[in-house]
């Protein structure tokens, strides 16, 4: 069974920095492309970032570019999502996503 467990989200205020995890199993990890999308109240779900397998190859929205980084660490089948300067803009819940496989979410709040 895959199964896909995000946490490190939280309240933080403008400025600030998050680092979300993805711990991923029931799949071979290491050959997988991974994604974070995230899901603002009354938006719809919206890719942020993804990641090749092997790390070498990533993609950002636009809006985060220069703030967010993604990583994997494929020796222990987790991906990352570094948030840095984050902004109000920013709050939503996160998910992580392999295939049609999503995790449960984490929020992420930006607020003073």
């Amino acid at each position: 069974e895959v199964q896909l467990v995000e946490s490190g989200g939280g309240l933080v205020r403008p400025g600030g920095s998050l680092r979300l995890s993805c711990a991923a199993s029931g799949f071979t990890f290491s050959t997988e492309g991974m994604f974070w999308y995230r899901q603002a109240p009354a938006e719809e779900r919206e890719l942020v970032a993804s990641i090749t397998s092997a790390g070498d190859t990533t993609y950002f929205l636009d809006s985060v570019k220069g703030r967010f980084t993604i990583s994997r660490n494929n020796a222990v089948n987790t991906v990352y999502l570094q948030m840095n300067s984050l902004k109000p803009e920013d709050t939503a819940v996160y998910y992580c996503r392999r295939r049609n496989n999503w995790g449960q979410g984490t929020q992420v709040t930006v607020s003073s």
